[in-house]
């Protein structure tokens, strides 16, 4: 139908995904994506960079606070926790990449834990809901990039 944008079929594709389209394969590489994305994050909450982006963002305050990974007692904005949670996956650059070139759970898993966090207690999300707002994220992701003109000059600049 050519008056329908792009944009407007990208935003009706996710809308319409759900749950129970994730396949039994996605969920569990999906799973290890996050385990990993988790473990990079933790790791990288001690680097410099982390704690030189905590440090900034503790002159922010809300109402709603989400949790700055391995610091059970420091609580920030979500979009705080998101940025500092999100710098510590990526400050030791082990975290997965994707081709044309981007670091998608780094991004993604941050900002949704964050998010879930500061959801009032009775909309808390389901585990398949969170496994499901992951895997939309890569996907855009994924779909962005594959339209970018700078994303496909990335391998030949390097």
């Amino acid at each position: 139908f050519p008056s329908q944008t792009v944009t407007g079929n990208f935003a009706k594709m996710i809308h319409g995904l759900s749950a129970n389209q994730l396949t039994d394969q996605v969920i569990q590489r999906s799973k290890r994506m996050i385990l990993d994305t988790l473990g990079v994050g933790l790791l990288g909450t001690s680097t410099e960079v982390c704690h030189k982006v905590a440090q900034y963002s503790k002159i922010y305050s809300s109402d709603l606070s989400s949790t700055i990974w391995g610091h059970l007692d420091f609580r920030l904005p979500p979009l705080y926790a998101a940025f500092v949670n999100g710098v510590a996956v990526h400050s030791m650059d082990f975290d997965d990449t994707w081709h044309p070139a981007t670091h998608p759970s780094g991004a993604v898993l941050p900002a949704l834990i964050a998010l879930s966090e500061a959801c009032p207690q009775k909309k808390k999300i389901s585990g398949l809901d969170m496994l499901l707002a992951f895997n939309v994220g890569i996907e855009v992701q994924g779909r962005l990039l594959h339209f970018s003109r700078e994303a496909r000059n990335i391998p030949r600049r390097y």
